[in-house]
């Protein structure tokens, strides 16, 4: 068996999910949002870690809307290499790293504070193996000391792969919703 690397997973997902048209993103997205916020882990929780989504995954804006109308929902703000969530407030969103939305909160999140934490990927397999973007910021925050949250990975069922490369950094979803 051959085993692709993780920037040829990358390559042939970001492929797949440009193949998809605006109204099929749109209707997976509502899809698999659904599914999220009615995951009795979701309704459980206190404090949900949500991220802003760029145009190539899930459109994450309906579900941080709803939730954060029930619950104490936080962001990721990026700042060099390091990756922490902040609370939302959508009068206070700011376009940071990357291109993407972030809070403008003065005190992160303690990773311990999170229940669950909803991860955005290139890639996954059913198994719950990742493949992001490359940086490392999300496996980083989630090996953080006291981190103790439910990870749910999230994504269009066309970046299903069969198997990503394992390294020892790689931190496993505990679900993954896709559609």
């Amino acid at each position: 068996m051959i085993t692709k690397s993780k920037s040829e997973i990358r390559k042939t997902a970001k492929q797949a999910v440009k193949a998809l048209t605006s109204e099929q993103k749109r209707t997976k997205s509502a899809l698999i949002l659904k599914n999220i916020a009615d995951f009795e882990l979701i309704k459980r929780a206190k404090v949900v870690a949500l991220y802003a989504s760029l145009p190539d995954e899930v459109d994450s804006s309906k579900l941080i809307e709803a939730i954060s109308a029930e619950k104490r929902v936080v962001l990721p703000r990026v700042a060099g290499d390091d990756m922490d969530f902040y609370p939302y407030d959508p009068t206070t969103m700011e376009i940071g790293a990357f291109g993407i939305a972030e809070p403008q909160g003065e005190r992160a999140v303690e990773p311990s504070e999170i229940d669950v934490i909803v991860v955005p990927g290139v890639a996954f397999t059913a198994e719950g193996k990742r493949c992001g973007r490359g940086k490392g910021y999300y496996d980083k925050y989630l090996s953080r000391e006291g981190f103790r949250a439910v990870k749910i990975g999230v994504c269009y069922k066309e970046q299903l792969a069969e198997e990503i490369p394992n390294e020892p950094h790689d931190i496993l979803m505990d679900f993954l919703f896709f559609g």
